[in-house]
């Protein structure tokens, strides 16, 4: 994903600020931080500034001065659109959080919109919709008369479900991304939402689809719970994570994405009353031709089915 870039407001300190970027780029961080340290002395509130700087310091093995530059950034900007908080949670020196900020994700995702799926499925071999659209009809076969898709982003999962959906509603933090959904025409209702925040008062749901969502929620105790509670008696919950490769439930990656372990996503399930239908093992996508390993997993009433597991992900 490339770079957000924001003008600081300031000619002279912008010209620096590219040179710097040149700079880095032909790999010399060390000198490129300097020379951005420099052009903050002309612009010394403009918190982008400050978050590249860190990157750039990061980049030369200067942690410290980084974490004081992602510092600044978020004194100067607390709703940390840039994940100031992140960084400094992955160098150690911040505390473990529950979830990214939100502003940060929106961000993320209002910038990305125009090029994510060209970048998401030709480019990095993203199969996840496609994927979890078969579990789900695998797990239960037939229509559904209300299904939720958190997370929507342009639709891509949302065009799986639409044939055996009578009513499609799509929920995202990225007002870039409803708009971009919305230009297929396959969504009944569009609306923006926080899912760290997400309730959905009207009639239980058929169906709940998180499709490559929770890599950018953290704790998941919270909405899981939501999920349970807004199901129909039959309904079911589609979701995807990013495999934890060491021990523990969950954790920051130097992606800014979460990864959860599949222990932890059966006991969350297990405590809000739903049980394990399937659960699969799959490659994602590619990150930098890397595979990304995840599960992608259906839920539902403990009497609903048993339980068809993959032996590749155990």
């Amino acid at each position: 994903m490339k770079a957000l870039r924001a003008s600081s407001g300031d000619l002279n300190a912008d010209r620096r600020a590219d040179f710097a970027e040149m700079l880095l780029a032909s790999g010399e961080p060390a000198q490129a931080a300097e020379l951005l340290l420099g052009a903050l002395d002309l612009v010394p509130r403009w918190a982008a500034g400050w978050f590249r700087l860190g990157e750039m310091q990061e980049a030369a093995g200067l942690l410290d001065q980084a974490a004081r530059a992602w510092a600044m950034a978020l004194k100067l900007e607390p709703a940390d659109r840039l994940g100031a908080a992140l960084k400094l949670e992955l160098i150690g020196k911040a505390p473990a959080a529950a979830a990214p900020p939100s502003a940060f994700v929106e961000t993320l995702f209002d910038h990305y919109a125009d090029s994510f799926e060209d970048s998401l499925v030709r480019k990095l071999g993203y199969g996840l919709p496609d994927f979890l659209g078969r579990a789900i009809r695998k797990a239960r076969p037939g229509r559904f008369r209300l299904a939720l898709d958190l997370g929507c982003g342009t639709g891509l999962m949302g065009e799986r479900l639409r044939p055996f959906v009578d009513r499609l509603e799509g929920y995202d933090i990225s007002a870039a991304m409803l708009r971009k959904a919305k230009a297929k025409g396959i969504y009944d209702l569009l609306a923006k939402a926080d899912l760290q925040h997400f309730s959905h008062p009207g009639a239980g749901a058929d169906l709940v689809v998180a499709a490559d969502v929770f890599i950018y929620l953290g704790a998941l105790e919270r909405i899981v719970g939501v999920v349970a509670n807004m199901l129909a008696e039959d309904g079911v919950f589609a979701f995807s994570l990013e495999t934890l490769a060491e021990g523990g439930d969950f954790a920051l990656l130097p992606s800014r994405r979460y990864a959860h372990s599949e222990a932890y996503a059966r006991r969350v399930l297990l405590a809000n009353g739903l049980a394990v239908l399937s659960l699969e093992g799959m490659v994602i996508r590619h990150d930098r031709r890397d595979p990304v390993e995840g599960l992608a997993i259906v839920a539902g009433l403990p009497a609903a089915s048993t339980e068809v597991r993959n032996p590749a992900a155990a």
